[in-house]
């Protein structure tokens, strides 16, 4: 069953959106196609948006979004929180943003963080040092460009971008609109290879073979599913204390100090950047991200994670 809300997209009962192919899209049919049939059988796993809350199993809400969000706003209601058997979040930052922000109660919530597929060993190429952006643009792709391009000066071919992003991902073709004359600008860089959206399978082959994750964030992430697919197929992430940023990579991201000052961000970015492309290949950094991809297959592996899901639910 469907409901269209009127002034916003169609959320099914799930309260996914129909037709994405969205983090918490992915995130969804990941969780539903390992958790035990007999616990899909006992309970409905609200991802967000509430639509339905089911009389006859137990309910769980996983929070995915920030905590101002239209859609947690019902939290605030009296009797809200109580029609849940429990909340789960996707970091510890984003918990404790809800519990100070609407009174989420420690006993109705648990963390179980995003997962993904582990990448294999690979090797990566070095005729050039690929940097990727692989998100959404309204995450930071307008500073990250004229970065690039400004890098690019010094470089030349030594670098290069691809950039994986637009809102088709969500089915929103319309909110790509303000961000075509970047998205041109993209196309008409020499250095810059702009792939629109495309499969998850694509950019996973493209993270193989890319080098940094160049992630100058303006949005206050509440994990980074990105940042965790780099880290395990080997790129360092390069990113700004933002948000959920610094929990996701624990502390083996090159982080930098986030600013409201545009421009100051921008520089600081493209200075942190500049380091990471010219060490790249040197021994302690190519240490740190073995250590990096170890930690990151070993903590946000599907296997260790739907048992969690599974203990979880039975708990309940």
């Amino acid at each position: 069953m469907e409901f269209k809300i009127t002034g916003a997209d169609t959320i099914t009962t799930d309260g996914t959106a129909a037709n994405a192919k969205g983090g918490t899209e992915r995130m969804r049919d990941e969780l539903m196609s390992r958790l035990s049939p007999e616990l899909k059988e006992e309970f409905n796993i609200i991802h967000s948006r509430v639509r339905e809350i089911s009389n006859d199993k137990k309910n769980v809400l996983v929070l995915h979004d920030l905590w101002n969000d239209p859609e947690a706003m019902h939290l605030r209601e009296e009797g809200s929180i109580d029609r849940f058997n429990k909340l789960v979040f996707v970091s510890n930052y984003q918990f404790q943003t809800y519990h100070m922000g609407h009174g989420v109660p420690y006993n109705k919530s648990i963390v179980l963080r995003n997962a993904i597929e582990v990448f294999e060993e690979h090797e990566k190429p070095k005729d050039q040092i690929r940097l990727i952006y692989h998100t959404t643009p309204h995450r930071g792709l307008e500073l990250l460009v004229p970065v690039f391009e400004h890098l690019y000066q010094s470089y030349g071919d030594r670098i290069v971008l691809d950039v994986y992003s637009s809102f088709d991902i969500y089915g929103w073709p319309q909110r790509n609109e303000p961000y075509e004359p970047l998205f041109e600008q993209c196309r008409q860089h020499p250095g810059i290879n702009y792939h629109g959206t495309v499969s998850n399978e694509e950019v996973r082959e493209a993270l193989k073979k890319s080098h940094i994750f160049a992630y100058p964030s303006i949005w206050m992430e509440t994990s980074c599913i990105a940042a965790i697919e780099a880290m395990s197929a080997g790129c360092a992430v390069v990113c700004p204390n933002y948000g959920a940023l610094p929990e996701t990579t624990g502390g083996l991201a090159t982080v930098y100090p986030w600013s409201e000052d545009t421009n100051y961000h921008a520089n600081q970015f493209a200075n942190v950047l500049k380091i990471v492309i010219d060490n790249f290949w040197h021994e302690g950094l190519q240490g740190k991200l073995k250590f990096t991809k170890t930690y990151a297959d070993n903590l946000y592996n599907w296997d260790t994670r739907i048992e969690e899901w599974n203990a979880l639910l039975r708990s309940l």
